[in-house]
């Protein structure tokens, strides 16, 4: 069943500095979400931080790339290199 997600409160930037230590408590304690705005306009969201989807490590891209090197060293290589292949594409 899926949980209904609350309306993020929009709170302006001047009145996030007078109120922080309120807004973050209640972002921890209540679940709270808040939109920052400045001038009106959208600049910024406050959500608990186990709301947020964790980063993916670089470790893990740079075995991607190491695994998609390993795939292309075992095709069948030109005998021609990439400097002999662009000057007869050019030609």
């Amino acid at each position: 069943m899926k949980q209904k997600r609350k309306k993020m409160e929009e709170i302006g930037i001047r009145e996030l500095k007078a109120r922080a230590s309120d807004v973050v408590r209640a972002v921890k304690e209540q679940r709270a979400r808040y939109v920052v705005t400045q001038r009106g306009k959208p600049v910024a969201v406050i959500i608990p931080m186990d709301a947020v989807l964790p980063e993916k490590r670089d470790d893990e891209s740079w075995n991607k790339l190491m695994e998609i090197r390993k795939k292309l060293a075992k095709r069948k290589r030109n005998k021609k290199n990439s400097v002999e292949i662009l000057s007869e594409m050019r030609r």
